[in-house]
């Protein structure tokens, strides 16, 4: 099976108004190797990397930080079946359980460089 996991990075603004910072995607079949894809059984566990790319802000005081994390953000990626097909062959999506672990055994880490403004 496969399935996608994606992030945004949010500066939420006092008012609520949510500003879309930066974003990313991992397919799961190329989690190790975009050359070698390898699909996922159910029930076990994988470990993913988001990459949400390089990117800079300045967050102005009684702003806060959102991190968003789903299995889709279509139509900015294209969908995933949560199959093992391809997305062309086939027009028959599976819907996907995805948990984001966050025990002492499976951490799950956001690292966010804090550059002081001078």
């Amino acid at each position: 099976m496969d399935t996608d996991f994606t992030a945004k990075f949010v500066d939420v603004w006092p008012d609520g108004f949510a500003q879309n910072l930066t974003e990313g995607i991992v397919r799961a079949r190329y989690r190790d190797s975009r050359e070698q894809p390898q699909f996922m059984n159910p029930g076990q566990t994988y470990k993913f990397t988001l990459d949400l790319w390089a990117t800079s802000n300045i967050f102005r005081k009684g702003h806060r930080l959102r991190l968003e994390v789903s299995s889709s953000n279509f139509p900015r990626f294209d969908r995933n079946l949560n199959t093992s097909e391809d997305g062309f062959s086939t027009r028959q999506p599976v819907a996907a359980t995805n948990v984001i672990f966050h025990d002492a055994q499976h951490l799950s880490a956001l690292i966010l460089p804090i550059v002081p403004v001078p």
